[in-house]
């Protein structure tokens, strides 16, 4: 169960989202898209086109071109004593190949569809065809959201107990903004809320669906909106992986030169660890993401050096004067221009 907190304005979740689903679809797996605010067919229309090997040798060549040139101008700045300090490498890869690359400017072909099934869970229609429900004091559109993922684990075979007649496949689960208002959940807009439980009822018995079956979870919350902290720890411990993007748009951060390559933050709260007493963690805690002109990276946030052509003109007489008048000493004093307290 991967829980993602979204952005302010739910851009670069929505597109961690996407990926999600698309690496699902080149893998051949079966999709299941829950939403209460997009329909699921159009969030599948939007997925990524998938890149072959080629095509992202020719993108990342190019990118690295850049780089060198940019490793060049900076080589002539930065100070000689630490020229010959090993170089940082921006993206956290290995050196085996995994997953795939998307093209974010394009969208995925329909015939890549043709070869999977999908599932879709629209609440605005689902709430069209029953009448109103509430069981064991949880919220009605997660009820049915729950049920709904229980019946196609159970006819499409990917429950964990019985043992798979056909090929084995995996069952990719994407739930859009839940927690949301539009879900019917009021966590996001009171300090209090009537169905405080509702959200981890649910997680708790859809990690335990989970479990025993040959399925994966990927949920986007408005985590930032959500003002009850206890309720954000709940959730965190109920998740297998928690990760937040923090987003530059309409902060300081945005204008800030040092974060002039970015576009946001990663924060990764909780690592899985299962079937382990301690989780493999990570060498760095520091990503932060940007979106290319065709990729949508993670990376290691680096910060560029405070070089002397940053400093503004001003501050530069100022530290001008500065330094001719320490410079001066008492001499200033005897002349009489200058007044020093000692």
């Amino acid at each position: 169960l991967v829980f993602t907190e979204e952005d302010k304005y739910g851009l670069y979740s929505n597109l961690l989202f996407k990926y999600f689903l698309a690496e699902g679809v080149v893998c051949g797996h079966e999709l299941f898209v829950a939403s209460a605010k997009e329909h699921p067919d159009n969030i599948l229309k939007e997925l990524p086109a998938p890149l072959l090997d080629d095509t992202y040798r020719n993108e990342l060549g190019e990118e690295a071109t850049a780089v060198k040139s940019e490793d060049f101008q900076d080589s002539m700045k930065i100070a000689w004593r630490y020229q010959n300090l090993p170089k940082m490498e921006a993206s956290p890869t290995t050196s085996t190949k995994f997953g795939h690359y998307y093209d974010v400017s394009k969208t995925m072909s329909p015939e890549l569809f043709q070869s999977i099934k999908w599932h879709s869970f629209y609440l605005p229609e689902e709430l069209s065809l029953q009448p109103q429900m509430k069981t064991c004091n949880m919220n009605s559109a997660y009820t049915r959201l729950l049920q709904s993922i229980q019946r196609i684990v159970s006819q499409e075979g990917f429950d964990g107990s019985d043992p798979q007649k056909k090929q084995k496949n995996i069952l990719r689960i994407g739930i859009q903004s839940l927690g949301s208002l539009l879900w019917g959940d009021d966590i996001c807009s009171n300090d209090t809320p009537e169905d405080i439980h509702s959200l981890t009822k649910f997680l708790y018995l859809l990690r335990g669906l989970l479990r025993k079956s040959l399925s994966a979870c990927i949920i986007t919350v408005p985590a930032h909106l959500i003002q009850n902290k206890a309720i954000m720890e709940r959730v965190t411990n109920l998740s297998d992986m928690v990760v937040g993007l923090e987003s530059f748009i309409g902060s300081e951060r945005e204008t800030n030169p040092l974060y002039k390559d970015y576009h946001g933050l990663v924060h990764v709260h909780q690592i899985p660890r299962l079937n382990s007493l301690i989780c493999d963690v990570s060498d760095t805690k520091d990503l932060a993401f940007r979106l290319k002109r065709k990729l949508f990276t993670i990376e290691r946030l680096h910060l560029p050096p405070d070089l002397s052509d940053t400093v503004s003109r001003a501050r530069k007489q100022d530290l001008a004067e500065s330094a001719k008048l320490l410079s001066s000493g008492c001499g200033a004093m005897a002349i009489g221009k200058k007044h020093l307290d000692f």
